[in-house]
């Protein structure tokens, strides 16, 4: 609150600021995680954080809605949904006066930055505020409101932007906070329509969030394998009734039993002409008489605690926007904080308002072709592998005979959710191109053991109605298996040649990687090896070199998330207890640390940085003072997340037990093993849209070689890869040049893992110390 006497508090040394942080707009999964990495980076810094309530509401009103903000105060907010400081529309701030109110407020509380978190209505408001604020300081001085010397020290106001929206209507940013939670919740209850469906070979029309922009449509769409989409941004041709209802029609021949069309609530034709699901289920009764119905999700899809994605993103940018309010100069641009593929960027926040605009126009001048474009490159991508992923009939996109290919598709290692989701692609993708998709099943132990079984052996030839519905489903439809070519090199490479693979796609995690490099060193004796390879990481554990994401490392994380949520109930209804929580992960320490940031772990225990008795001692003061200032609050459970393999001589056991006995009764410890939980069930709806994305790029790498000579992909380097995301690309990296240059075999790992600075921010968010820094 402001000062009793009215005086304006002095300006902190330095540069260090007095920073306001508010969520604006409508709610969205991940606004709690902003507001606690932005009070904590900021108390971490020196600043001074202040929780704006209810919004702009909060500016203009002042008084008890503007707080000072403490370290306990925003204790396990990264895992509640919605916004607990709270957002309302406010009129009163579109006019000059309230902005007048708000200024006056915020030099009162001595607040000389702002970090808001909402939708571009909420960012426009907010670098319109900037733009004027030396204008509006004059005013209050002139109306002897503030005086000159209350003034003098808040001359600049440094603004920076997040956007929290569910429906990712932002341009410049590949994902919004909270629009991968809302997009969860659609796939769930899509994933629960689709059984009742099938059960009655009924057809299902669900309405989804998206008044102006389709990516929550498309992205349920491509995610569940819905037969017919519509988005404001790319609305169907001018026969579409005519073309939806040949498309399911083909498919129910096929022996499909259930029809799932997905509609944006802001759905058009390209007369701009509002498609209903009404009028949508009209037509599948009347023209193709099917019992249909109608779902409308609602506000449901705003709702729920945020998913593990949401939460690290959220965290990650608030601590972003912390370092960008202290970057920030007078001359500096307003930016936003985005994420383009793995990358946390800033932009400009007047481009990227721009550029969300000029989609919405492009759409009223019914230029969508340029819509689509203006969106950004990742959501055309989409689109263009849900078209070509889901159609069973599209002769444009034949190749000539000539250049079509058998290609084989093989599962190594572990099961990760969204292997099947890259599978359905990649069989989709083949087919589509007129190539020959073959599923070598079980691994490679299954090609050279059982290919030639009767009456059906571990090779065939898969067809579109063979992967109907695995999108969706977990572990492997084909099998999978750790097991090695060099097991039986020799007759590896003759099944190779006895079935004529003129092309190999593998789906794996680290064995994967070990196989394909096998395969590579391989063809200098064997032929047969001679093709082009190309391999989609595949694994929880996301540890294989060339990327800095692997499918099915997003569903572990989410069912950790879920498991750690679970187990903080318990130890906060106890109080005073420790969970010690045993992650999967092999010999990365990426799983235990992302999960670490997403459920606001007080310590991570890693491969990479070992355990040690030094750590352990001060870890356990650390666990004392917490305890000791908690003051009878609730949700005081507290969580340590501890790699499997992170020290040969202290398990989450052992860690459990000496922190138990460290502790002499103040606090109680108990260790927990979710396993093979953490393979999750179902693929995260993440997991299932890179995964058609990635692979169907994968079988364009591999189209590329055809016609090639045996010779000529021998010596291309390229021609055995792995796809993967670095920073903010998408890549295939030479095996050559991964496996010398980038992989620590020992370890199974990367050389170089992106995510370790992570590490940092856990446990500065956390308030450990620095485990590597003896504790006066």
């Amino acid at each position: 609150m402001a000062p009793l006497n009215g005086n304006v508090p002095p300006a902190l040394e330095g540069k260090k600021r007095r920073i306001g942080v508010m969520t604006s707009g409508g709610d969205a999964p991940g606004m709690n995680g902003v507001v606690r990495a932005v009070v904590r980076m900021s108390i971490s810094k020196g600043c001074e954080p202040y929780g704006i309530y209810e919004g702009y509401e909060g500016l203009v009103q002042g008084g008890s809605l503007i707080k000072r903000m403490e370290w306990a105060d925003v204790r396990n907010w990264v895992s509640i949904g919605g916004t607990l400081i709270g957002t309302a529309r406010c009129k009163a701030f579109y006019e000059r006066p309230g902005r007048l109110k708000a200024a006056k407020n915020m030099v009162l509380h001595g607040i000389d930055a702002l970090i808001v978190c909402g939708g571009d209505g909420s960012l426009t408001g907010a670098d319109k505020f900037r733009a004027e604020w030396p204008g509006l300081l004059k005013e209050l001085v002139e109306t002897k409101e503030l005086t000159a010397a209350e003034t003098a020290q808040f001359q600049h106001l440094n603004i920076v932007g997040l956007v929290g929206s569910i429906d990712n209507d932002l341009s410049s940013t590949d994902a919004t906070i909270g629009c991968y939670s809302s997009l969860g919740t659609i796939c769930e209850s899509v994933d629960k329509i689709d059984a009742t469906a099938m059960s009655h070979q009924r057809a299902f029309v669900i309405e989804v969030m998206g008044r102006h922009c389709g990516w929550l449509a498309l992205m349920a769409a491509l995610s569940t394998g819905a037969d017919f989409v519509f988005i404001p941004e790319k609305p169907p041709s001018g026969d579409w009734e005519k073309q939806m209802c040949t498309i399911i029609k083909e498919r129910r021949a096929l022996g499909k039993r259930k029809t799932i069309v997905i509609i944006a609530e802001g759905a058009h034709d390209t007369e701009l002409l509002k498609i209903s699901p009404t009028r949508v289920k009209d037509l599948l009764t009347n023209k193709l008489g099917l019992d249909t119905r109608i779902t409308t999700l609602g506000h449901l899809q705003r709702g729920g605690e945020p998913c593990a994605y949401d939460r690290m993103l959220s965290t990650l940018q608030g601590v972003e926007a912390v370092h960008a309010v202290l970057d920030a100069t007078p001359e500096t641009p307003t930016p936003v904080i985005c994420i383009i593929e793995n990358k946390i960027v800033r932009k400009r926040l007047d481009d990227a308002i721009k550029a969300t605009h000029a989609v919405a126009e492009a759409i009223e001048a019914k230029n969508f072709a340029e819509a689509m474009k203006l969106r950004d490159s990742e959501f055309s991508e989409y689109y263009t592998a849900y078209m070509t992923t889901t159609a069973t009939d599209q002769p444009e996109l034949l190749l000539p005979k000539e250049k079509r290919m058998r290609i084989a598709i093989v599962h190594v290692g572990a099961p990760a959710g969204g292997m099947n989701a890259a599978t359905q692609s990649a069989v989709a993708y083949c087919l589509a191109r007129g190539h020959t998709p073959i599923a070598i099943h079980n691994g490679f132990p299954g090609l050279t053991r059982h290919h030639d079984d009767k009456p059906q052996g571990s090779v065939r030839e898969i067809k579109w109605l063979d992967t109907e519905g695995w999108i969706s489903t977990g572990g492997s439809e084909i099998g999978t298996n750790r097991g090695l070519p060099s097991a039986d090199i020799a007759k590896t490479a003759e099944c190779f040649a006895l079935y004529k693979f003129d092309a190999l796609f593998v789906v794996g995690g680290f064995e994967a990687f070990t196989a394909l490099s096998e395969l590579r060193k391989g063809r200098g004796e064997y032929p047969s090896f001679r093709i082009p390879m190309v391999l989609l990481p595949a694994t929880v554990s996301n540890n294989v070199p060339g990327t800095e994401y692997s499918i099915g490392s997003d569903t572990c994380l989410n069912a950790l998330v879920t498991f750690c949520d679970a187990i903080r109930v318990s130890a906060s209804s106890s109080r005073r207890r420790v969970f010690v929580v045993e992650t999967q992960g092999g010999r990365s320490g990426y799983i235990a640390t992302v999960a670490g940031l997403s459920i606001g772990a007080v310590a991570v225990y890693t491969p990479e940085e070992g355990i040690n008795l030094n750590m352990l001692t001060q870890d356990i003061e650390h666990l004392r003072q917490s305890f000791a200032t908690d003051r009878g609050q609730n949700q005081a459970g507290k969580l340590i997340l501890c790699n499997e393999h992170a020290s040969e001589a202290f398990d989450s056991m052992e860690i459990a037990k000496i922190i138990k006995e460290e502790a002499k009764g103040r606090f109680d410890a108990r260790h927990a093993i979710p396993g093979h939980w953490q393979q999750g069930v179902r693929p995260s709806p993440m997991d299932r849209v890179r995964a058609v994305r990635l692979a169907s790029k994968c079988i364009q790498f591999l189209e590329d070689y055809a016609g090639q000579t045996e010779e000529a992909i021998a010596a291309d380097s390229q021609s055995s890869a792995v796809i993967g995301i670095k920073g903010a690309s998408v890549i295939f990296s030479s095996m050559v040049k991964l496996e010398r240059d980038e992989t620590d075999w020992k370890e199974r790992r990367p050389k170089n893992e992106f995510w370790i600075a992570m590490k940092i921010v856990v446990d500065t968010l956390s308030g450990r110390p620095n485990p590597g820094v003896k504790r006066n």
